[in-house]
């Protein structure tokens, strides 16, 4: 069997209404392989999923320079509690870099593999929300204390 190849499942073929029309307009033939029965068939990677991968990685590092342009100006212009959190933010955007970079790293590396999906991250933006938020509520609390 071909490495390039992924293993499918051919399964239903009679369905439709009889007529040679599957579900909606689309025509088919009728098949007589034994359901069950694999099928070889060659896995091709379209360069938009390459395209797409460095989209989402320039996408992050946006988002980065964007938390750390607002960092410096906290680090430069702030008070004591502005120093803090432009710290914060800096040490963040610096994480979501890295963490952008890795990402983007391995995706490529899945795509140029042709192993199967899914390519999604789910812990990734929830762990960032969650520190981005913590890291608001102690610039706020700082800010608040001194009054």
């Amino acid at each position: 069997m071909n490495a390039d190849a992924s293993i499918i499942a051919v399964q239903g073929h009679s369905q439709g209404n009889g007529d040679g029309q599957g579900y909606g307009s689309v025509p088919f033939t009728a098949r007589h392989d034994q359901p069950g029965k694999r099928i070889a068939v060659p896995v091709r990677v379209e360069p938009k999923v390459f395209f797409a991968n460095e989209r989402t990685f320039l996408s992050w590092l946006n988002f980065a320079i964007v938390l750390g342009s607002l960092a410096l100006g906290l680090l430069n212009f702030g008070d004591r509690t502005g120093k803090i959190a432009g710290a914060a933010f800096t040490l963040i955007a610096m994480f979501v870099m890295v963490y952008a970079l890795m990402l983007f790293q391995w995706r490529a590396e899945r795509i140029r593999q042709r192993d199967a999906g899914p390519y999604d991250d789910r812990r990734g933006p929830t762990v960032l929300v969650a520190v981005l938020i913590c890291a608001i509520l102690i610039n706020f609390y700082l800010r608040f204390a001194n009054l």
